[in-house]
């Protein structure tokens, strides 16, 4: 989950994945690589920077909270700096709030504060769509056996057997426990009254060391049953309760779990799903917001529209994908005949279209194959390429070329000069 950077503390901002420094808004976080944020500077942006799996052409977010929420004098930088320092310096202490935020005062967080946060009819109402958080969540986690209870006892290998680990509720132990072979140690130990005082202190020493072993067998234990492990399948279902990012939250989290209480490690996980879906709201607003929204009604109208372009966008492109490489008529219109019959339920018949890559080039593409020895098909890909980011950023430089196509730089050049001169593309 995202954090907005307080004012005047370097430490808290995020930093560039480009050239480590310090992000000023605006600036790019991308949309396709996660779970933690890639951002980058405008700079390195503009470059086409690439680092592991993130790539030039992926989907990107423009991050900016330059404008103002809830009211005129407070932008949503300042109102996500409201919120971490209440959370930091506790309600009340005002003067240590202000002192955080560093652009207003003490009263003009106390009042903005009161107003919007503490008395506002509309937190309560539909505004947020706040989570109730049910109880019956935490009715299904582990159920203890009573001492009357008559505890299953699964056969060795069925499949509630492999469900629950090898648990064995009837005697409370694992059919293969943590450190299984620890009493091999001491299975050749014997105390006699002729053993030396070392001899004695090194027997009740490998002594010692079991009993620690016994003890971390029987904390282990503890934490399985107390936060309900034993049954693998519930506690999964669990998981599945919350957004994506929020599980890989507690995924990552699962490994503290074993130095708090269930209860508290749950109202963790809680409260930090709770903390996404208000993040989640936040943009949703800002997002209205920016288009100029000012009704939940508009809101609803602005949502169905939207639905319905990214629909007829993805149709273009995939129509557009499919055109680009088909430079035949005839070939064309065969492929929409298929679509048709297709939509309409039909059958289309099988048509073999076969186009070498070779028959795709003019004379001009072939002699710069020859020249800078590329085949055909390898030079069309890289030539596609080009022509995506170029309409995609509205001109290209010899720099994004080298980071899109990773062959040799003078190829680069040749095809970059190549594409500009026969007017494919254009520069930045």
């Amino acid at each position: 989950m995202d954090r907005l950077a307080s004012f005047g503390n370097d430490v808290d901002k995020p930093s560039c994945r480009g050239c480590s420094s310090y992000l000023t808004e605006p600036y790019i976080k991308c949309a396709e690589c996660g779970p933690l944020p890639f951002l980058l500077c405008l700079q390195c942006f503009t470059k086409g920077f690439e680092l592991k799996k993130h790539e030039s052409d992926h989907k990107y977010e423009i991050m900016t909270s330059d404008f103002p929420v809830l009211e005129s004098g407070w932008s949503a930088q300042e109102e996500m700096a409201l919120l971490e320092a209440v959370m930091d310096c506790g309600f009340g202490n005002w003067q240590d709030v202000a002192y955080q935020i560093r652009t207003k005062t003490k009263e003009e967080c106390e009042s903005h504060y009161m107003k919007n946060f503490i008395n506002n009819p509309l937190f309560s109402s539909t505004l947020l769509s706040l989570r109730k958080t049910k109880d019956s969540r935490f009715a299904e986690g582990a159920i203890p056996f009573k001492p009357t209870d008559d505890p299953p006892r699964p056969t060795f290998d069925s499949v509630l057997s492999r469900d629950m680990a090898g648990y064995m509720p009837a005697r409370a132990d694992f059919m293969e426990e943590f450190d299984n072979y620890a009493e091999w140690d001491l299975k050749d130990i014997d105390f006699v009254d002729d053993d030396s005082d070392i001899l004695r202190a090194l027997k009740l020493s490998v002594v010692d060391i079991y009993h620690s072993r016994l003890k971390e067998r029987q904390r282990r234990k503890k934490v399985i049953r107390d936060h309900g492990l034993i049954n693998l399948r519930k506690f999964q279902m669990l998981e599945r309760c919350y957004p994506k990012e929020v599980q890989e939250l507690y995924d990552v989290m699962r490994r503290f779990a074993r130095v708090v209480g269930p209860i508290e490690h749950d109202k963790f996980i809680e409260s930090h799903a709770l903390e996404f879906d208000l993040r989640r709201e936040i943009r949703r607003l800002k997002e209205y917001r920016k288009a100029g929204i000012k009704s939940f009604c508009s809101a609803k109208v602005y949502e169905r529209a939207k639905r319905l372009r990214e629909e007829e966008r993805r149709k273009r492109t995939m129509l557009c994908d499919v055109l680009q490489y088909i430079q035949d008529g005839r070939a064309c219109q065969q492929w929409l005949s298929k679509q048709a019959a297709i939509d309409a339920g039909i059958t289309p018949a099988i048509t073999t279209i076969t186009v070498s890559a070779t028959e795709k080039l003019d004379e001009r593409e072939k002699e710069l194959c020859q020249v800078v020895r590329l085949v055909p098909g390898a030079y069309l890909e890289y030539k596609q390429a080009l022509l995506n980011e170029c309409r995609r950023q509205g001109g290209l430089r010899l720099a994004q070329a080298r980071a899109l196509i990773k062959i040799d730089v003078n190829k680069t050049r040749k095809i970059y000069d190549f594409l500009i001169k026969e007017g494919y593309i254009t520069k930045a």
